[in-house]
């Protein structure tokens, strides 16, 4: 808490196959206070998802998330970002494929560096192949347009958010 009672909010950002389907995950967390879709870890200043699309800038489908520490952990927003995806997949989701669908973690701290190597060496233990997950330092974040955030919301009957988006809620628990 600051001097004034307001909590101090963090960031963290997670790329890990399409953003449409992350987005919705992290959105549902309790203390996540924002989610936004963007592209970072490439070398194209704003890019556009067309862009980004074309495997061309570097960028990663991303999702920046704004939380208080103090009502969820980063730690606990590592294990929602390994049960979303698949970690063991490079430069893939499913039918997604390019390098603008790989898992990567961008940290903002060195606290957070950390707590992010152990994490993925714990994780490691549960699946047969190996972590494909990347931790690189988060760079410049660009906001996708606006046709691209709370795409689930706003388009639940879409074939992609009924086959790809939906089951991946209700496999974590969440509201579909």
């Amino acid at each position: 808490m600051t001097s004034d009672g307001a909590s101090r909010l963090e960031t963290a950002t997670f790329a890990g196959g399409c953003f449409w389907c992350i987005e919705e995950v992290f959105r549902q967390i309790p203390g996540v206070v924002g989610v936004v879709s963007g592209y970072t870890g490439g070398t194209t200043t704003n890019p556009t998802y067309r862009e980004v699309c074309s495997g061309r800038t570097g960028h990663a489908e991303a999702v920046q998330i704004r939380f208080d520490p103090a009502l969820v952990s980063y730690e606990r927003l590592l294990e929602v970002f390994w049960d979303a995806h698949d970690p063991t997949q490079l430069n893939r989701q499913g039918n997604d494929v390019g390098t603008q669908y790989r898992s990567a973690i961008f940290m903002h701290s060195e606290v957070q560096r950390a707590a992010a190597e152990r994490s993925r060496e714990a994780v490691g233990r549960r699946f047969d192949r190996p972590i494909v997950t990347v931790i690189e330092p988060a760079g410049p974040f660009y906001p996708a347009e606006a046709e691209h955030q709370e795409y689930y919301r706003r388009n639940r009957d879409q074939p992609y958010c009924r086959f790809v988006i939906r089951p991946k809620l209700k496999k974590l628990g969440l509201s579909e």
